[in-house]
């Protein structure tokens, strides 16, 4: 069975009984920090690779996106815990496709957000390259958060940047500062402890702006 067909559609929400999560204490419970959801719980399941972005990370995220991103289309290509869609849906997004190669952490997302009532939730199980690969829709933002110890960057961030809406961003977290693809600019660049994290546009969206 290839990735895609491994593919498994969020419409129907799996009973939070069957998900094992961690006990309660932080940080394997983080809150929605921005938009009609803000302050919801997102329990984060008993992964050892589960690495949700830091409220102090998401917080400066969103202020170099903006707080309302009404409209908009979010991919997360390593999703995790899904706290970067739920944001973007809280926020006001019409879509955001979640993606991970793991069962556990999806089926835990998709609980999460039947508990908020969320709309506008997509994912999928499978791995982000097989997803790319028979992917055709842009997004105005893409989400890319992969494991530490990998190092995809060469391949990713070009794919991510192709995907891209006119006016859209990628943002990336890393354990080191990241150089652009050639049709691509670093817009943002901040660093928390040992974790860079970036906003990448487009090269045409910028000079477009400067001459408008």
């Amino acid at each position: 069975m290839d990735a895609r067909t491994q593919n498994c559609d969020s419409t129907v929400s799996p009973s939070p009984s069957c998900i094992d999560f961690l006990p309660s204490p932080l940080p394997h419970r983080i809150r929605i920090i921005g938009g009609r959801h803000r302050g919801r719980v997102i329990r984060v399941p008993a992964i050892a690779d589960a690495r949700p972005t830091p409220d102090r990370v998401r917080e400066t995220l969103f202020n170099w996106l903006g707080q309302d991103l009404s409209g908009r289309r979010t991919l997360d290509l390593f999703c995790g815990t899904g706290a970067l869609s739920l944001e973007a849906l809280s926020r006001g997004a019409a879509l955001a496709v979640a993606v991970d190669r793991n069962p556990a952490l999806i089926r835990a997302l998709t609980s999460t957000a039947a508990s908020f009532g969320v709309e506008g939730l997509e994912t999928h199980v499978t791995d982000a390259e097989g997803f790319l690969a028979g992917e055709r829709r842009a997004f105005d933002i893409v989400f890319l958060d992969p494991p530490f110890g990998s190092d995809p960057w060469p391949w990713l961030l070009p794919r991510a940047v192709e995907i891209l809406s006119p006016q859209g961003f990628v943002y990336a977290e890393a354990a080191r500062k990241l150089a652009p693809p050639i049709d691509a600019i670093t817009w943002r660049h901040a660093r928390a402890g040992r974790v860079h994290y970036h906003v990448l546009r487009r090269h045409s969206c910028l000079a477009a702006a400067a001459t408008g």
